[in-house]
């Protein structure tokens, strides 16, 4: 897998309709959940997309400096193409996210708000968690931290 990272005027309309697409395919329409995810928030992340084949985005991930939702700079809207889960590419994205965190952040804490279901995932990866679960859009989440 490829990583590009782009800020949202740098992102091709073709790359921005495939984020789109890929996102409402798996947190819309897989997990049954009507949310309103065009949140205007997209204009001030940094897209960290995950490409195969040439242009095929297979995962993604947005962050967000620190003090634009929490404290800490954060991690959302991780998603990977349901063909590709068993390739480990969630791990892989959430890495590159944190990467692009140090790189452009100088970021020293992430926070993100993890579906609960995937905690044992980002325990593996270092994240705790921090506080009661909480619904967000129906769906148990739970916030979790990990210190770069």
């Amino acid at each position: 897998m490829v990583i590009d990272i782009r800020n949202f005027d740098e992102l091709s309309k073709l790359e921005l309709y495939e984020l789109l697409r890929l996102r409402a395919e798996v947190f819309v329409v897989e997990q049954q959940c009507a949310y309103q995810d065009l949140d205007g928030k997209d204009v001030k992340a940094l897209h960290i997309l995950g490409k195969k084949k040439g242009e095929e985005l297979v995962a993604y991930a947005r962050v967000f400096e620190p003090g634009f939702y929490f404290e800490q700079a954060s991690i959302g809207r991780i998603v990977v193409a349901p063909g590709h889960r068993a390739e480990r590419l969630g791990k892989k994205i959430v890495l590159a996210a944190e990467k692009a965190i140090i790189q452009f952040y100088d970021g020293e804490t992430v926070k993100l708000s993890a579906q609960s279901y995937l905690k044992r995932f980002y325990n593996e990866l270092g994240y705790r968690s921090i506080g009661e679960e909480y619904l967000e859009d129906g769906i148990p989440h739970i916030a979790m931290v990990k210190n770069l």
